[in-house]
């Protein structure tokens, strides 16, 4: 027999504390400031949903610390994946809400909310560690503000996350135990070196043959196309992509890089659609972030213009430098760079292709 009460919704949303949590600091002067209400709302809204991408990202992450993930878990990570970048669109949106605030509604209060800023937001800094921004791959103007703004309480938590494993970390991992970088007894790479040397040889020829290029203009095509060159030709080079990756140019290791180029390139082979969609949901994670710091960056030249922010930073500026390079997902948007169109593609064995699509036994 169940003797459980009957559930309430005010008690099991507990709003008695949510819609009780509004404070305005305006109010302790005498003189409550309108617009406040709205901007503490907003930045509420923004750490329930950042609790949520952190639920979905330790889910992802508990996944991927398998060492045989299923396809059905595979499932599940593109469906949790998918919902984050259905939160990050809603976290977009609701900047328009705060830019209905003017600059003399936000200074009715800004003074009595420092020295309290966006800088402290624990949840954001976690998820960007999660995701595979740590401290180290940050450059130096971000790792002046990455804590410093932080209790020493939240410090810890923060530089314990930023030990452990991430998405990129796991994803990497992942792609590494793929057997692609030697498909088809190296078959497969050798035929595409071959193709990808004979359509930049191709290139090159009418480069040099174009009559109506000016001679700085070919001399700059033909050192693009020997970068491209020389980019094809660490992939099958260890000791020349691990320079790259000292250098930090690359974070992406050779095999897990390899493996990605191949899942894109033939991603209509059933059993790589789903790790084709992984990717691309990496992709637009990283965009969407990227779009929400340049309009955070927008939203606070607006209301701040050139002042410094309450957490001392410089506002606008800081946001906008920041916006490129924080990307986490880089070396996954550059694999575009290596794929060639489908008419050109190294033709899989019957036997790869038998293991790359759905079979079944009676």
């Amino acid at each position: 027999m169940n003797n459980k009460n009957p559930l309430y919704y005010a008690e099991y949303l507990q709003l008695d504390k949510i819609l009780g949590a509004q404070k305005p600091e305006s109010e302790k002067s005498g003189t409550a400031a309108h617009d406040e209400t709205l901007f503490i709302i907003i930045h509420q809204t923004y750490e329930l949903w950042f609790k949520q991408i952190l639920h979905e990202i330790d889910s992802m992450l508990e996944l991927f610390q398998q060492d045989y993930i299923p396809e059905n878990a595979l499932h599940t990570v593109v469906l949790r994946l998918k919902r984050v970048t259905e939160i990050q669109k809603v976290l977009n949106d609701q900047i328009r809400i705060i830019e209905t605030m003017t600059p003399l509604d936000f200074l009715d209060f800004r003074d009595s909310l420092q020295p309290a800023s966006g800088f402290q937001s624990l949840q954001f800094r976690q998820v960007e560690v999660k995701l595979g921004l740590k401290y180290k791959y940050r450059n130096e103007m971000e790792k002046k503000f990455f804590n410093i703004r932080l209790s020493k309480e939240d410090q810890k938590l923060l530089a314990k996350v930023d030990n452990e494993p991430s998405v990129f970390e796991m994803v990497e991992k992942w792609l590494e135990r793929m057997p692609f970088d030697k498909i088809d007894g190296g078959k497969y790479w050798k035929e595409f070196k071959n193709i990808v040397a004979s359509t930049l040889d191709h290139d090159r020829k009418v480069i040099e043959n174009n009559p109506f290029l000016p001679p700085e203009q070919k001399k700059m095509e033909l050192n693009n196309l020997n970068a491209t060159l020389h980019s094809f030709e660490v992939l099958f080079d260890d000791k020349e992509y691990q320079k790259v990756l000292d250098s930090g140019e690359r974070r992406l290791s050779r095999r897990a890089t390899l493996s990605a180029i191949f899942i894109l390139l033939n991603r209509d082979e059933p059993i790589l659609s789903l790790p084709f969609e992984i990717i691309q949901a990496l992709l637009d994670i990283d965009e969407l972030f990227t779009i929400w710091r340049y309009r955070h960056a927008m939203m606070a030249q607006r209301l701040l213009g050139s002042k410094i922010g309450t957490g001392g930073s410089s506002g606008h500026e800081y946001l906008r430098k920041t916006t490129e390079s924080s990307r986490i997902f880089t070396d996954f948007f550059n694999l575009a760079s290596f794929l060639i169109p489908r008419k050109q593609l190294p033709v899989l064995s019957n036997e790869v292709k038998t293991q790359l699509g759905f079979s079944f036994q009676k």
